[in-house]
């Protein structure tokens, strides 16, 4: 109760500032269409800086190029510590190695046996790892170590270049594993189109 009385001082407080704010200017309150008058306009470059996505069809990969020789040595520095040698035996997650499937007994799920599409295991490498400083990695490294966990699991050899072109191409184990699920139409809220 003593919360709730808190609260609604405070929202007189406020109201009673916006008003002699609006009187002492001669202004009018800004209306809600306008909006609360916070924060500011962004750029395209700063909108480029944030708009990474990739999709599993390829779109938006990046220029550069890797192979697994290269991501062997970026996997080393950046990964090994969590996810052990080789993708297994470390404190996180394992990447490859998993001697079952998904619908067995035992299931394993690693970048072999879960992951649908190698292009969004690109975006998901350059968005979220190295855990300790997500994003730090070119374009170039991406590349590359999505080359080597991807030989790591037996899926490309370990001179394939991967790039925009062929990353998109590999056919992943899983891919047709997911059930597509269709999503009930949105109703717009009542008062709006």
């Amino acid at each position: 109760m003593a919360r709730y009385a808190a609260y609604m001082a405070t929202r007189a407080a406020a109201a009673a500032l916006l008003l002699l704010t609006s009187a002492k200017t001669g202004s009018e309150p800004p209306s809600a269409a306008a909006g609360p008058g916070l924060g500011q306009p962004v750029s395209d470059a700063e909108i480029a800086v944030w708009d990474i996505g990739v999709f599993p069809d390829g779109t938006g990969l990046p220029p550069g190029r890797g192979d697994a020789r290269q991501g062997r040595e970026i996997y080393r520095r950046h990964c090994l510590s969590c996810h052990g040698a080789r993708g297994k035996g470390g404190s996180a997650m394992a990447l490859a190695g998993a001697q079952y499937g998904l619908t067995g007994d035992y299931p394993q799920k690693t970048v072999g046996t879960y992951w649908p599409y190698a292009a969004t295991l690109f975006d998901f490498n350059r968005r979220a790892m190295p855990m300790q400083a997500p994003g730090s990695l070119t374009d170039d490294e991406v590349y590359a170590v999505t080359a080597y966990l991807l030989f790591l699991n037996g899926i490309v050899g370990e001179d394939e270049r991967m790039d925009a072109v062929s990353l998109p191409r590999v056919q992943m184990p899983n891919r047709d594993g997911f059930l597509p699920m269709a999503a009930p139409p949105m109703e717009a809220p009542p008062g709006r189109p």
